[in-house]
C-alpha cells in the first residue's frame, strides 16, 4: 500500500548558524541546571548523549545530570590507560549516583599497537585518536546531540565557546561552559561533593597515566608537549 505525503516522515534537517544562534540566545540567560532541563524540553532525550571523563572534579557535572534525568547513560571512554584510581571514582560516583555508565573503547588491534609502540610517547595525538576520537566517533552515530562539561576558563580553545556548536555532524552542548572555578567550587562544597582520589595528590586534570602530572588547572597535561586537547573537542 502507497503511503501518503502525511504519512511520510520530513527528514531531519541539520541545525543551520541561524538555528545555532537562536539556540545560543535562548540558553545564555539560563543558568547550568536550567540548560540541562531545558535541552530535554528542546531535543528528543532519547537522541541525547552525555560523556564524562570521570576525572577531578566530574561529580559536580554527573550529580546536576542525575538529578535532572536519573535513567541517562553516561558515556566514559575506556582508553585503556587510565588510572587505577580514575576507574574507582567511576565506580563509585556509578553507585552513589545510580548511574547508568556505558564504557567506549578502542579496537583491541589498535590499542595493542598504541601500548606496544607507546605512541603516548612519541606521537600523542595519533594515541588519542586511536583510544578516545576514534571510539566516541562510533558512538556519536545514534545522537542528535552530545552533552559535554567543557568550561571556559579551561583552555585557550575552550575559552571561545559558546552553549552549543555543530562539530562533526553532531550539535555540542556546553551546559557549564561559562561557570567560573569559583561558581564550581562553591557548588562541591555546599553539596560536600567527592573529588576524584588524585586530587588530593596535586593533579587538577587527569586523563591517561602516561600523559598526565601533578600540576594546576590543565598544566600536568602532555607536559613538554604542545598539545593542549586529546581532540575530542577540535
Amino acid at each position: 500500500m502507497s503511503q501518503t505525503a502525511e504519512q511520510i516522515a520530513p527528514p531531519i534537517r541539520t541545525p543551520d548558524e541561524a538555528d545555532l544562534e537562536a539556540l545560543n540566545e535562548k540558553y545564555a540567560p539560563l543558568s547550568f541546571e536550567e540548560r540541562i532541563r531545558q535541552l530535554y524540553e528542546d531535543f528528543d532525550p532519547t537522541k541525547v548523549m552525555v560523556t564524562s571523563s570521570f576525572a577531578a572534579t566530574s561529580a559536580y557535572f554527573l550529580h546536576i545530570i542525575s538529578r535532572i534525568r536519573p535513567q541517562q547513560s553516561i558515556f566514559f571512554i575506556n582508553t585503556g590507560f587510565h588510572f587505577p584510581e580514575t576507574l574507582d571514582y567511576k565506580n563509585y560516583l556509578s553507585e552513589l549516583y545510580q548511574l547508568n555508565v556505558v564504557d567506549v573503547k578502542p579496537e583491541e588491534w589498535k590499542h595493542e599497537f598504541t601500548e606496544r609502540e607507546q605512541t603516548y610517547r612519541n606521537d600523542p595525538d595519533f594515541c588519542c585518536s586511536v583510544n578516545k576520537v576514534e571510539p566516541l566517533e562510533e558512538a556519536k552515530k545514534n545522537y542528535t546531540v552530545w552533552v559535554s562539561s567543557l568550561m571556559h576558563w579551561q583552555t585557550e580553545h575552550r575559552s571561545g565557546l559558546k552553549i552549543f556548536e555543530i562539530k562533526r555532524g553532531i550539535i555540542k552542548f556546553y551546559p557549564m561552559i561559562d561557570v567560573t572555578k569559583a561558581e564550581r567550587d562553591a557548588y562541591i562544597r555546599e553539596h560536600n561533593l567527592p573529588f576524584h582520589p588524585l586530587v588530593a595528590k596535586g593533579y587538577s586534570s587527569i586523563g591517561c597515566s602516561h600523559c598526565t602530572l601533578p600540576g594546576q588547572d590543565r598544566n600536568g597535561r602532555w607536559v613538554d608537549a604542545p598539545k593542549t586537547e586529546c581532540g575530542l573537542h577540535l
